[in-house]
Parts: structure tokens; C-alpha cells; sequence
């Protein structure tokens, strides 16, 4: 007579590991995608919220409360400059609006 294999004794655990075999793979091939994730998500924020501002001419908290649904973190206006900073996974970026014709434009 012979004894049931792990993957019969076991179902839900060979399973488990399955899923975690494919999450790892799928995590491998999408490395730089991932690794450019929280460059974009601080980019995005301060390009909205000066686009929010001073293309559109939104007010202040329309455009705080636009962004928020974006990104927890932090955000500096500038008005005088029409300079927005956002930060935001732990990497911050500025857009600066440039014109009527231009709208705003991510800095470096």
C-alpha cells in the first residue's frame, strides 16, 4: 500500500504555493515597471493639482481634495511662483506652470 503524496495530504498548502511561485514570477517581469511606480505616482500629483490650479484656475481646496484621491502625502503651493511640489512614496517632484498655451510642465 502506498502512503498519499504531500500534494494530497496537503491541498490548500500546494495551492498556496502555487499562487506564491506565479506572484513571484509575475514580480520578476514586471521589476522595472515597479520599481518606476513611486516616480510616477509623485509626478502625477503635482502635474494634476498645477493643472487643477492654474490652468483650470480651481480654487485651493477643490484642487487639495482632486489630488488627495491620488496620493497620501505631502503638497507645497507656491502661488507667487505657480510652483507645485508633491511628495508622495517617498519621492517628491515640482510642476511649474509655464503659460496660457503651455499649461503646466513637470521640472527637473
Amino acid at each position: 500500500m502506498s502512503r498519499p503524496g504531500f500534494v494530497r495530504r496537503h491541498p490548500f498548502s500546494t495551492v498556496l504555493l502555487l499562487l506564491l511561485a506565479l506572484l513571484l514570477g509575475w514580480v520578476w517581469q514586471e521589476r522595472v515597471n515597479l520599481q518606476a511606480f513611486p516616480d510616477i505616482i509623485g509626478a502625477y500629483t503635482a502635474k494634476e493639482y498645477c493643472s487643477c490650479r492654474y490652468v483650470m484656475n480651481n480654487d485651493v481646496a477643490y484642487c487639495q481634495g482632486y489630488v488627495k484621491q491620488w496620493v497620501p502625502g505631502s503638497l507645497l503651493d507656491d502661488a507667487d511662483g505657480k510652483r507645485v511640489t508633491a511628495s508622495g512614496m517617498g519621492r517628491t517632484h515640482s510642476a511649474q506652470w509655464i503659460g496660457e498655451r503651455q499649461g503646466c510642465r513637470l521640472s527637473p
